[in-house]
């Protein structure tokens, strides 16, 4: 299946990897109505895409996402009633159900302003690269809101822990790039310079491995959430299983053998 071309924001798919990126650098690349319910339809559709198998999103004009645009987002809700405010606030969780469901390993590569649901978006990817610049804060609490927001209390405390997740949800402080890889949020910071490419070196090193086996690891890390651990060793048996039965597993020991480099293939 093509990948719908979007609208509202960025996206150029090739090599098996799509770079995505919001497309309003001029006002710091806020969320709109229209990009949230793009981006949500975008990652709903990678789920059956057979020619993507990793996403990079990237920074425009040196910043991540600034979060739901003050006057396009913020003023109309306030505005609205309590069916169209939980309408508004499902789809913005829809977004994330969608990209921890797409099946494709999501690595961010942020720099500079990532705030609001721009966290958040970074916070849904599976892998997070930071630019020495990048400012991260989950600002809900700064206009009034809980930090409760597109899964945030139930994904952030995964990534850095419980405390210091409260820490940022309840004070909305910027976490810098530093701090941001001590705490484990991103997975490391290099140079504004080097940043696109690390991240596109990430993502082309996941392309060249099995991506079917990639695609089943992301899918049980998210589902193993609501397991046990005998729950989850199961689950991961038949994973396993089903993979040994694809020819890369094939690929990758009739290459052993013969003392070369495997060729996968994702089947």
């Amino acid at each position: 299946m093509n990948l719908p071309v979007p609208e509202h924001f960025r996206c150029e798919a090739k090599d098996g990897i799509a770079r995505i990126a919001h497309d309003r650098p001029e006002r710091k690349n806020p969320f709109t109505f229209d990009s949230y319910a793009e981006m949500r339809d975008w990652f709903r559709a990678l789920a059956v895409s057979v020619d993507v198998h990793a996403v990079v999103i990237l920074p425009n004009g040196g910043n991540f996402s600034s979060g739901g645009d003050v006057h396009e987002i913020i003023g109309p809700l306030t505005r609205m009633s309590m069916k169209e405010l939980l309408a508004f606030t499902r789809m913005t969780g829809d977004l994330v159900k969608a990209m921890v469901h797409c099946g494709k390993p999501v690595i961010a590569a942020v720099d500079g302003v990532c705030a609001g649901a721009g966290a958040i978006m970074a916070m849904a990817s599976d892998m997070r690269i930071a630019g020495p610049e990048a400012r991260v804060a989950f600002l809900f609490n700064r206009v009034g809101l809980a930090g409760c927001d597109m899964g945030a209390c139930a994904m952030l405390p995964r990534i850095i822990g419980q405390g210091r997740a409260a820490e940022l949800l309840c004070t909305g402080r910027t976490l810098r790039a530093e701090e941001g890889e001590r705490w484990g949020f991103f997975n490391r910071v290099t140079s504004t310079e080097e940043l696109e490419a690390e991240a596109l070196a990430l993502a082309e090193s996941i392309v060249a491995g099995p991506t079917f086996a990639n695609s089943m690891t992301k899918t049980m890390l998210a589902q193993e959430w609501n397991m046990s651990l005998d729950q989850a060793i199961e689950a991961e048996a038949q994973a396993q299983a089903i993979c040994m039965q694809g020819r890369d597993f094939t690929r990758a020991y009739e290459a052993f053998a013969a003392k070369q480099k495997p060729v996968f293939e994702g089947d």
